[in-house]
């Protein structure tokens, strides 16, 4: 940085990397987001590189290991599928190389199970109700989660033969 005098990029990296650990402070964060904030406060962008490569370098910043977080997160508290998952990480700068790797944890099997759990308790939820309506909430809520099509018609009808099976 030809303009800036030694002391003075070392009071602007000194900046950066304050704010940048402040954030990092409250919760873990993509190294997109942290070049962003940096970008928001208006740090020189070669100053913001140089402190997030360093702070990387620390392992402070690790996108692989917040995408496999979050994905396990996403997955376990709310049921989101693979693909709301993946749209997610894409949405806060995570590169394709930590989205496979953190959605690699997620097997067929587990979203599947995922899957039917969410439509088992949307039959619950709409017991009595005319059954397009039950089809349409079950296939709705499923849909949102981030569920293709095929995985939830599967799972609507394997919990419903369960509970007509149940009911006999």
């Amino acid at each position: 940085m030809p303009w800036l005098t030694p002391d003075r990029h070392q009071e602007e990296v000194e900046a950066a990397r304050e704010i940048v650990l402040r954030r990092l402070d409250r919760a873990p964060a993509p190294r997109a987001a942290l070049a962003e904030l940096l970008e928001r406060k208006e740090i020189d962008h070669r100053v913001a590189q140089e402190v997030l490569d360093r702070l990387e370098t620390a392992g402070l910043i690790d996108d692989d290991a917040y995408a496999a977080t979050l994905a396990r997160t996403r997955f376990a508290e709310k049921g989101a599928a693979r693909r709301a998952i993946a749209d997610e990480l894409r949405r806060k700068g995570l590169g394709e190389r930590a989205i496979s790797g953190a959605l690699a944890q997620i097997s067929g099997d587990d979203e599947a199970g995922a899957a039917l759990a969410l439509a088992r308790k949307r039959l619950r939820a709409t017991r009595g109700l005319d059954p397009v309506v039950r089809e349409r909430r079950a296939l709705a809520a499923l849909g949102r989660k981030g569920y293709s099509q095929a995985v939830a018609l599967g799972a609507f009808e394997r919990a419903l033969a369960e509970e007509t099976r149940e009911d006999q």
